[in-house]
């Protein structure tokens, strides 16, 4: 599903920049008083951005992250509160929803190539013995000490699922903070907005049908708000004709079926990003039962047969 952003006003200078960032584009508009300071509050965000990829990264050896990972099944690791508490979130999306989002599917990834690599499936035992070294309840945390503790060895963690729309995120809490009056923030899809067009009029995302090539269903009106989406069809493999799409299910160790791609309306990217890749594991009808569940929080599920369906909230003009 593709977003298409439109709005700005004619009060404010309108700046707008693209960079390439944590594995993917990051796209970034302002409204600024001028040009030169919207410039600055972009340089801002990025680096905002670029510190949020250094502390998360499973990438760079030196990371946090990465520390936690070569403990794993030997010690627990003092890390700063900010991962602290993101794995803490982490774990609490993984209860509500039973174990369908978990950061420690990483080393499922070990086994399934989404590169064009793979021409045949894992055995069942490469696969029963990635799943043993997964399970968010083995993630130990400690308040108190500040320490998180991998308990079996070969765990990993990685934030595939949340990184992107905690950076965007926390990008934008920076520039709110500096009293910017609004913008929009793109990671790689992960879109989160704030303020208004400088008409008052709220953003529009524009919801793309995936029956008509580049045609859209609706424009959606969203303020304060945050959307993402997991799937598309440029993220799958084909293996003796048939298609998997690239969400592995931590609980089985194999690709979600039946549905094409997930789009999350929440009030942060962070929950957005990871109740998208969630719901895509979940399944239409248990996905839908969610959010319906969940308060300030919307979904459009794209079934594996081009079908929309969308969460009781979700008025399509």
């Amino acid at each position: 599903m593709t977003y298409i952003v439109v709005g700005q006003g004619k009060k404010y200078v309108t700046v707008k920049k693209t960079f390439e960032v944590m594995g993917g584009g990051f796209d970034i508009t302002v409204i600024s008083v001028d040009e030169e300071l919207g410039y600055i509050y972009i340089q801002e965000a990025l680096a905002e951005v670029q510190r949020i990829e250094k502390l998360i990264s499973s990438w760079d050896e030196d990371s946090e992250t990465s520390l936690i990972n070569k403990n794993a099944g030997i010690k627990p690791v003092p890390v700063s509160w900010e991962l602290y508490k993101l794995i803490e979130r982490s774990t609490q999306i993984s209860e509500i929803t039973n174990g369908a989002f978990d950061i420690t599917y990483t080393v499922l990834e070990d086994i399934w190539k989404f590169d064009g690599s793979m021409s045949t499936l894992p055995s069942k035992l490469e696969v029963k013995e990635a799943v043993s070294r997964t399970g968010y309840k083995n993630i130990i945390l400690n308040s108190k000490d500040q320490t998180v503790y991998l308990n079996k060895k070969g765990m990993r963690i990685s934030f595939g699922g949340i990184g992107k729309g905690f950076a965007a995120d926390k990008a934008k809490a920076l520039l709110v903070s500096k009293d910017v009056k609004a913008g929009i923030i793109n990671l790689d899809g992960d879109i989160t907005t704030w303020g208004t067009k400088a008409t008052g009029d709220k953003w529009l995302i524009g919801i793309v049908n995936p029956e008509r090539q580049g045609g859209l269903f609706s424009w959606l009106p969203i303020l304060e708000s945050s959307v993402a989406t997991s799937g598309g069809d440029a993220n799958f493999m084909l293996v003796n004709d048939e298609k998997f799409m690239h969400v592995l299910n931590p609980k089985t160790g194999f690709p979600s079926t039946g549905i094409n791609s997930v789009s999350v309306f929440a009030k942060s990217a962070e929950l957005s990003d990871a109740l998208a890749t969630s719901i895509f594991v979940m399944g239409l009808d248990a996905g839908l039962a969610l959010i319906n569940q969940l308060g300030d929080t919307e979904v459009i599920i794209v079934d594996n047969k081009n079908k929309m369906h969308k969460s009781n909230g979700i008025i399509l003009n």
